[in-house]
């Protein structure tokens, strides 16, 4: 019979062994990296201190169990689930992580070198881990086929409504901002990008007006109120579509404005548009749905129309040059955040446009400016922490915080971009622009 005494015995003399296993695991996963800014902490095992003893962030690591997960088979996805457990903790100034994160990211340990790490990780003692409150959506049928489409888009979007406002402007505006300077509020950079979408598409008076994946109606009341456009906006979401609904009768613009759940492949019943505008809905479309996509856009837009497609894009077509959150199996962001969600180069992009009819008239690059309207997101919400627990999970808030926080990481260094595209359907040529840029 096994006493008590005797566990506790033998649990003593494995400690040595487990803090010299954990500091080897530690020695070769950060051999090379020459910050020396954060601490290491596995339970109460302090394993690396900054160099001049003040550190920006710390990794702290629920257990050996957590280490072992976490490196046996190393993704996106496993350190993110280990994140959102609880399991790993990055404290202090998330931001800072991201570097770390790049240089393991693209780190490659020799033959011999993998056999020493999957030896150590081995040797580590084993323990259970608790479960997360948000599971991973794992999506039935074709990818981008129209239900399965849904189902991705209710997954991301269908969470209270109340949560989205805690930290976006006061339209609800779920997309990259403008901004005039860096001082310049989120509601000033997102009404201001409102209107520059306007003026770009030279809305007028009594113009049919179509918004594909119009969120919460922002864009659409925008629209309606300033420039007096007839719009129609269209989801995916039931809930974007309920809320935008009730702000468009508080707002009196029921005349102007009707918001309807529906895929963009099913539009043809409402007839041609004078002007369509597509903003933070392109990046669900998927690769090979591109010219689908444009091609039932060119349909819906009367001859002299133009399109305003906005989206987030990859700044090269190299796949080593793309962020860690693409897509994949193991994409913990592509798994929790926007599944089945897809970017390519704008390079692709305009391909498709072309092909599809489309002429392109003018390009804009907004990347500061997203990081910029990431960067207040983020603010906002962990400002508003304790009100966003009241509505969701802790997981979940941990999701969101993460995800803005890479997403910070990844336009500040350029792995991200974003585009306004500008498209026309000429009438034998002709479009009716300006012939300056100038809006």
């Amino acid at each position: 019979m096994t006493r008590a005494s005797d566990t506790l015995d033998v649990s003593r003399a494995e400690e040595p062994r487990t803090q010299s296993t954990l500091v080897s695991i530690f020695d070769l996963l950060l051999e090379g990296y020459p910050k020396r800014d954060f601490l290491v902490r596995v339970g109460d095992r302090l394993l690396r201190e900054p160099s001049d003893g003040t550190a920006r962030y710390s990794l702290v690591f629920r257990s050996p169990e957590t280490v072992r997960k976490m490196f046996m088979s190393p993704s996106e996805r496993s350190f993110g689930e280990a994140y959102i457990d609880g399991d790993f903790e990055i404290e202090g100034d998330l931001n800072a992580v991201f570097p770390l994160v790049d240089y393991l990211r693209e780190r490659s340990l020799s033959i011999l070198q993998n056999l020493r790490m999957l030896r150590l990780l081995r040797s580590l003692p084993r323990q259970s881990a608790a479960a997360s409150g948000r599971r991973a959506l794992r999506l039935p049928g074709e990818p981008h086929s129209k239900e399965r489409d849904r189902k991705a888009v209710t997954y991301h979007y269908d969470l209270p409504a109340a949560f989205y406002a805690l930290w976006l402007d006061p339209q609800m505006v779920y997309s990259c901002a403008y901004f005039e300077s860096e001082e310049s509020s989120l509601a000033e950079a997102q009404e201001l990008k409102l209107d520059r979408i306007c003026r770009k598409l030279r809305l007028e008076r009594d113009q049919r007006f179509l918004d594909i994946g119009c969120g919460w109606g922002g864009l659409l009341m925008f629209a309606a109120r300033h420039y007096g456009v007839r719009a129609l906006g269209v989801t995916l979401s039931q809930v974007q579509a309920d809320f935008a609904r009730a702000a468009i009768e508080r707002a009196g613009l029921k005349d102007r404005c009707e918001v309807r759940v529906a895929d963009y492949r099913d539009l043809d019943q409402w007839g041609q548009f004078d002007r369509l505008a597509s903003v933070g809905m392109f990046e669900h479309v998927g690769a090979k749905k591109l010219e689908v996509y444009f091609q039932r856009a060119f349909r819906l837009l009367r001859p002299g129309g133009l399109f305003l497609n906005h989206g987030v894009a990859f700044c090269s077509d190299d796949p080593a040059n793309r962020p860690s959150f693409s897509e994949g199996k193991n994409s913990f962001f592509g798994t929790y955040v926007f599944p089945d969600g897809e970017l390519v180069p704008l390079s692709v992009t305009a391909q498709a446009a072309e092909r599809s009819g489309f002429e392109v008239r003018d390009v804009e690059s907004m990347r500061e400016h997203y990081a910029l309207t990431l960067r207040q997101f983020r603010s906002r919400l962990n400002a508003r922490r304790d009100e966003a627990l009241e509505l969701v999970n802790e997981a979940t808030f941990r999701i969101w915080d993460l995800y803005l926080a890479a997403a910070i990481h990844e336009f500040a260094i350029a792995r991200l971009t974003i585009y306004q595209v500008l498209l026309a359907k000429t009438d034998n040529g002709a479009v009716g622009l300006p012939l300056v840029r100038a809006l």
